[in-house]
């Protein structure tokens, strides 16, 4: 792993209050991908820096019948939201939230994090440098069994 490879994230394990906060702030996101995937790019980060929150999926996800993947997290967060049954739990649709610099741009974790809860409104579970390249390759290579999200907390927690 060089250094160059290492990005600076903020990453929360999935919990319903997380959905709703997502929701709420956020809106509808601009992006989501048939593996489950919810994205939004918002420029949240220290000096506007554009942020990228990336909802993962748990490992081998599956998206409950009758809720198409774009309709999704608007359709957890309002059920959660009012005390509803949603169309799945939370937890078997997705593992946590990663934000993280979306093009690239240099940052420190330190105000990556406070930005990011500033924009949020809950603070991030750990921060850190990670190497989504490794991540990444890991995934495609056990065929998307494996969380993406307990790969970035192992790079995250010594």
């Amino acid at each position: 792993m060089f250094v160059a490879d290492l990005v600076p994230a903020c990453v929360w394990r999935i919990r319903p209050e997380l959905v709703v906060a997502l929701d709420r702030q956020f809106g509808v996101p601009v992006d989501a991908y048939v593996n489950g995937s919810q994205v939004w790019l918002r420029d949240d980060g220290p000096d506007g820096l554009t942020v990228e929150w990336r909802l993962h999926p748990v490992a081998g996800f599956s998206a409950p019948r009758g809720v198409s993947t774009s309709d999704l997290l608007p359709a957890v967060a309002l059920a959660l939201a009012v005390g509803d049954d949603p169309p799945a739990p939370a937890e078997s649709l997705w593992d946590g939230l990663e934000a993280f610099s979306a093009y690239g741009e240099e940052a420190e974790p330190a105000p990556l994090a406070a930005a990011v809860t500033a924009a949020l409104g809950i603070p991030p579970d750990a921060a850190g440098l990670v190497n989504h390249a490794v991540i990444g390759s890991t995934w495609e290579t056990r065929n998307r069994q494996t969380s993406i999200v307990e790969a970035l907390f192992e790079q995250l927690e010594p």
